[in-house]
């Protein structure tokens, strides 16, 4: 296992800066997950970690040793990459063991790396099948086992999952769960699936245009998202955010959107000032509550294990999560309840979380 340190990490591509300056430390053992929307910076990012892209200024460090002058073979490192890459007239057996061949090991020794990988993957019964025989989802695993055979000190993913439908990335995110319970090498992967991200992660960095906009365990950016940007990027469907105005009723702060009044709590913000809330579609709740919200059902959409509604108050649309049972029509107006410290509040302008002044 190892560590890893980013010191004020940039990446310039000629005259433009693909990453600024990013600070970071992953404890050894430490499944960390890159995500953000394309373009953000993360496979950069996870790059530079294997050495395949030159850092143009900071410090890099795997187990408190500098690596930016050396190449990827002397980093320990084993990467897994969205494309497979395997050969296809060589068996799965060959393919696991090609790059301890290339080094010369013992082929006793190969034999044996690559029975216990494939033990461990649970493809010991395709050792002797070609790649063109397999599924999608048994081809990353052959690409996991020649990574898991070299017996890296860490362990960088980049995006293995995107070329499988929808079962198959659920198989193999239990699969990549399980590989690292028994494991335990550190580990650096890259996703822009934010349910991947809160799945696996024992901590996740949201990146956007190459800056760390939060990091933190998944249930804590979940539920304390330090921005605008990561409360919709984080959550399935995103959360639902409005604009409304401040108004001091007494020691509590209400924010009126349209003709209703939201109760956030007790807080001191200027009276009159337009604040974003953000209320995820999870947590409007049908029955009783401290909080009331109305809005008007313009669409209806069941998912089996319950409903979507997109309602309205006014010009603002959100959506809700309902039970499947909960009887409803378009056009019906509908009122929700709120608990207090599922609200959220942010700056319009900056979009940064607001925490307010106890009153």
């Amino acid at each position: 296992m190892a560590s890893v340190e980013l010191q004020n990490l940039v990446k310039d591509y000629g005259s433009v800066r693909a990453i600024h300056g990013v600070d970071l430390k992953i404890v050894e053992g430490e499944f960390i997950v890159f995500v953000g929307p394309s373009g953000c910076g993360k496979s950069t990012l996870l790059r530079m970690i294997a050495g395949l892209e030159d850092i143009s200024s900071g410090t890099l460090l795997i187990d408190d040793k500098v690596v930016n002058m050396i190449e990827p073979r002397g980093r320990d490192v084993a990467m897994v990459f969205q494309d497979y890459a395997l050969y296809p007239h060589m068996n799965v057996a060959q393919n696991i063991g090609f790059g301890l061949k290339m080094r010369n090991v013992e082929a006793s020794l190969i034999a044996a790396s690559v029975k216990e990988a494939a033990q461990v993957l649970q493809i010991d019964h395709l050792l002797d099948r070609k790649p063109g025989q397999l599924s999608g989802g048994q081809r990353q695993r052959v690409a996991m086992g020649r990574a898991i055979v070299r017996k890296p000190s860490l362990f960088l993913f980049d995006e293995p999952l995107s070329n499988l439908d929808a079962k198959l990335r659920v198989d193999m995110r239990t699969q990549i769960k399980r590989l690292h319970a028994i494991l335990k090498t550190t580990t650096v992967y890259v996703t822009h699936d934010q349910v991947e991200a809160m799945t696996l992660a024992d901590r996740m960095v949201i990146l956007r245009d190459g800056v760390i906009e939060q990091q933190g365990s998944p249930i804590d950016i979940y539920t304390t998202p330090t921005n605008r940007f990561v409360a919709e990027f984080i959550g399935s469907p995103q959360m639902n955010i409005f604009t409304g105005k401040v108004k001091q009723d007494g020691p509590d702060c209400v924010v009126q959107i349209g003709d209703q009044h939201i109760d956030v709590g007790q807080m001191t913000l200027a009276d009159g000032d337009t604040v974003l809330l953000g209320i995820r579609p999870e947590h409007l709740d049908l029955s009783t509550g401290l909080v009331l919200l109305k809005g008007v059902v313009d669409v209806i959409e069941p998912l089996g294990s319950d409903t979507m509604l997109v309602c309205k108050i006014g010009d603002q649309e959100f959506s809700a999560r309902i039970p499947a049972d909960f009887p409803i029509d378009r056009g019906q107006e509908i009122q929700f309840s709120v608990e207090s410290n599922r609200l959220h509040l942010f700056d319009q302008t900056t979009g940064i979380r607001i925490t307010g002044n106890p009153a």
